[in-house]
């Protein structure tokens, strides 16, 4: 970590104490959540700066050079860096442009032995927020630090206000830079101009409606993206949903009633958990693929639509067509080209910039104020499974946002089976804890009642029967 100094210097011993005797409530909170990477070849200077950080900061890291650093700055996420101007082998002030080059914003404060104003200008030219001279007093040091984390601060509000003002909260936008999305994302774009049929592969949570408005966005398609969730329309509402009905086609219909694929005529369709569809709707689904054309319930007379159908699943549609319970040929239609989406787990990377998204927009619309997260709140973040993929994170930071804080007991480390609360009160009744438990997991599937149906191995119209008993008896208990 210490390297040998190639250049020869004044004295830099610091002078004063190892900590300034007051420091104001505000600035001791920054200090708390953040974290703080110290670069300086000297040992004395990064056990000077160590000694009066250490016990302040969320994280404190020293490095002898910028390498050194970079290797650091690549492992943990750091608020402030403390950087010597002059290091050995890469500068500060040539590490400090190579950042910026590549995107990254992370503030910087200089530490430099020489009164050199041209190199001060290049270096805030280079995005310093500040730099100082050698030797100072650790009051010197607290003052520079402050004005630092509370630009950092004021630069999130700022940025927080934008997005109110503008209205701009692009909550289905795929946020993420790693090479798994990527992939993912090029072929939605390579496959978007085209007519084909695409379903859309991955476990619950992960984003497939999201991926389906990309692709609609990129195809430059005239009409509306009409989304429909499979799981939860009633088995004998799908014809009517989908295709519409005539007038009179139902005691009582005096008007025709179009369906979903009249709404989205020249635009596309997604069939959300597109295996829940009833064999008998599944060929009737395929007849319209084949022809383009529907007939509305109780009608004589065929419509021609142009709609692009794209499908989604977490279900293995193989499967359920060798066990007989989806279409052979409706599969073969439907994946012309299997999308699929990585799970969270095999994307931790992406994390941070999903929490970072997240905060702003959940924070805007909500209307509360941006909360910090502490060094130990990431590293938490990092390293939980997500079970429930993004859906389940962007719960978790719209809690924290409620709560000011991450929750203390809101994941529950690497259990990969289920990320359900668990525990009732021991005086709960049988009845009760059934109820808790089967509500929970209807929450955790969104309200989808196959999914939350298979979960709990009982079929969909026994969790309806359940519901329909609690429903009665909370209405008998209300009147």
């Amino acid at each position: 970590m210490s390297g040998t100094s190639v250049k020869s210097r004044p004295s830099l011993t610091p002078t004063g104490p190892a900590a300034p005797a007051v420091l104001s409530e505000s600035f001791q909170q920054m200090l708390k959540s953040a974290a703080i990477l110290v670069v300086d070849d000297e040992p004395g200077m990064r056990n000077f700066l160590q000694r009066a950080l250490q016990t302040r900061c969320a994280l404190l890291e020293v490095a002898g050079s910028a390498e050194e650093a970079e290797a650091l700055r690549l492992r943990y996420q750091f608020d402030l860096l403390l950087v010597d101007i002059r290091l050995p082998g890469l500068s500060g002030l040539e590490w400090l442009k190579q950042l910026r080059g590549r995107g990254v914003r992370t503030h910087v404060i200089y530490m430099t032995a020489y009164a050199d104003l041209d190199m001060a200008v290049e270096a805030l030219r280079n995005g310093a927020d500040d730099f100082i001279m050698k030797p100072f007093r650790t009051e010197q040091i607290f003052m520079a630090m402050q004005r630092s984390l509370q630009k950092r601060q004021i630069l999130r509000e700022n940025s927080l206000l934008r997005l109110q003002l503008e209205q701009f909260i692009d909550d289905r936008a795929v946020i993420g830079d790693s090479e798994a999305i990527k992939k993912t994302l090029k072929l939605a774009h390579r496959v978007a101009p085209t007519a084909s049929t695409v379903l859309i592969e991955g476990e619950s949570g992960t984003g497939k409606e999201v991926m389906a408005r990309v692709i609609h966005s990129a195809s430059k398609r005239s009409g509306a993206f009409v989304p429909i969730n499979c799981g939860t329309i009633g088995p004998d509402r799908f014809e009517i949903e989908l295709f519409g009905y005539a007038k009179g086609a139902f005691n009582g219909t005096t008007e025709p009633h179009d369906g979903l694929f009249v709404f989205a005529d020249k635009g596309t369709l997604f069939l959300d958990e597109v295996g829940e569809l009833p064999l008998a709707m599944q060929a009737k689904l395929l007849r319209v693929l084949e022809e383009k054309v529907i007939r509305p319930v109780g009608s004589e007379q065929e419509l021609s639509v142009n709609v692009r159908v794209l499908a989604s699943t977490n279900r293995d549609l193989s499967a359920m067509v060798d066990r007989g319970e989806f279409r052979q040929d409706l599969f073969f239609r439907l994946n012309v080209l299997p999308l699929i989406i990585p799970p969270l787990r095999d994307r931790i990377e992406d994390v941070p910039l999903l929490v970072q998204h997240f905060l702003d927009a959940l924070s805007a619309e909500m209307r509360v104020h941006p909360i910090e997260l502490m060094h130990t709140d990431w590293e938490r973040l990092r390293v939980y499974h997500w079970p429930g993929n993004v859906r389940e994170l962007k719960n978790v930071v719209e809690r924290a946002l409620l709560l000011g804080r991450l929750p203390p007991n809101g994941m529950h480390g690497h259990n990969t089976e289920s990320h359900l609360q668990s525990g009732y009160p021991s005086s709960w009744t049988m009845d009760a804890v059934e109820r808790a438990h089967i509500e929970q997991v209807l929450e955790s599937f969104n309200n989808n009642k196959s999914a939350a149906a298979r979960q709990l191995g009982v079929s969909r119209k026994t969790l309806e029967r359940k519901q329909h008993i609690w429903n009665d008896a909370d209405s008998k208990t209300a009147s």
